[in-house]
């Protein structure tokens, strides 16, 4: 498994919390932070995608 995912130019990390059995990440290379939260691997990565498209939408 790669440690991201990648989306319309965009690199989100890919880490998971053992305490919290779930996984997260936030966007790399923006000068803001945006985070996004699964408890799948396909759960992460729709709210990766879905995280882009908000910053994206907020950026216009």
């Amino acid at each position: 498994m790669e440690n991201y995912f990648e989306f319309k130019g965009y690199n989100g990390s890919v880490e998971f919390s053992e305490e919290d059995k779930v996984f997260f990440g936030k966007i790399q290379g923006i000068n803001d932070v945006v985070t996004f939260e699964g408890v799948s691997i396909i759960e992460l990565q729709e709210a990766f995608q879905e995280s882009v498209l908000d910053y994206l939408e907020v950026l216009n």
